[in-house]
């Protein structure tokens, strides 16, 4: 049974789908199987939201990996990481963070990965996330 569940959002009569991914899809998976499995989501004009931020090395990986695929058809993919944990708290508040750090295994937060083609720019603000789309699909 598959558990990603998949928003559709109309925008000028074409569909855009957000698909979130949750972390236990991909904490099985060694890098490169997660690399490919978000290429190809991505290369199927889905927006992505994964449960858990991407390590810097599997960013890396799969900007290089996109690199390599990139085409008239597949422009790339924008990424963007957050890190919800705020630096201003106290001793209970940094011990219980300590302890689900541990068992996450430092990856709290999420990431957005979307192709270049729909997603124009990710700007991230202390309190927002701002998605800019591409007018036409290049």
């Amino acid at each position: 049974m598959n558990f990603i569940r998949r928003y559709l959002i109309l925008s000028k009569n074409k569909m855009l789908t957000l698909q979130f991914i949750p972390g236990y899809e991909l904490n099985g998976l060694e890098v490169n199987q997660k690399i490919r499995k978000i290429l190809g989501l991505v290369r199927k004009d889905r927006i992505l939201v994964i449960e858990g931020r991407l390590s810097s090395e599997e960013e890396a990986l799969l900007i290089q990996r996109t690199m390599e695929e990139i085409s008239k058809e597949f422009k790339g993919v924008e990424i963007c990481s957050v890190d919800y944990r705020k630096n201003e708290k106290t001793l209970p508040q940094k011990i219980r963070e300590m302890l689900a750090s541990m068992l996450l295994g430092g990856r709290e937060g999420f990431s957005i990965v979307g192709p270049a083609s729909i997603v124009r720019e990710i700007k991230r603000n202390p309190d927002k996330i701002e998605l800019l789309f591409s007018n036409n699909k290049r």
